[in-house]
């Protein structure tokens, strides 16, 4: 029916395979929600060219509902508290899963146990550290990222864009929503 992508949480997936600094990030997360039979759009949690990573989720969706995991298990109260400036620490305890239900935190897939974002604490982009929007997997070109054993998604490390990471999509249902 109309209302079977509506959603009182926003999910936080992974993609299915860690990906250098160029990357095809929100068709790769559309696609492989699709694929795995989501009815919502995803995408990237990443700042890019277009958008700082904060305001990916549309506004009317950022208090209120929680982010869970593929389970359904809070990682966070809500979308803003992400960017309090703490670098989004959540309960290491509670898995990331991937599209196809793998632990990330576990799985030898991610070999590399670190999340690119590209942004600042605040969720706000890094010009000069977002791998030239997710363009490049240069050696010499940097990108911001997380080590998960930090127990944070938003941890200040840079990292050359040759490297295979973590990419992580969230929950939005603004491309499918017509009332926006």
């Amino acid at each position: 029916g109309a209302f079977s992508h509506f959603s009182f949480q926003l999910h936080l997936v992974a993609l299915n395979f860690p990906l250098s600094g160029d990357m095809r990030a929100d068709f790769q997360c559309f696609r492989q929600a699709q694929l795995a039979g989501l009815t919502s759009t995803y995408r990237a949690f990443l700042s890019s060219h277009l958008q700082d990573l904060a305001t990916v989720v549309r506004k009317a969706d950022r208090h209120h509902l929680p982010v869970v995991n593929l389970q359904g298990e809070t990682l966070f109260s809500n979308w803003e508290s992400i960017f309090d400036g703490n670098g989004a620490q959540f309960n290491i305890h509670v898995p990331i899963y991937s599209f196809d239900g793998r632990n990330i935190m576990t799985d030898f897939s991610w070999p590399q146990k670190v999340i690119w974002h590209g942004s600042t604490a605040n969720g706000i982009r890094l010009v000069s550290n977002y791998c030239e929007a997710w363009h490049t997997a240069d050696t010499g070109a940097m990108g911001q990222a997380s080590p998960l054993n930090t127990g944070k998604l938003l941890d200040q490390k840079v990292y050359s864009c040759n490297n295979q990471f973590i990419v992580l999509c969230i929950e939005n249902s603004f491309v499918s929503d017509p009332q926006g």
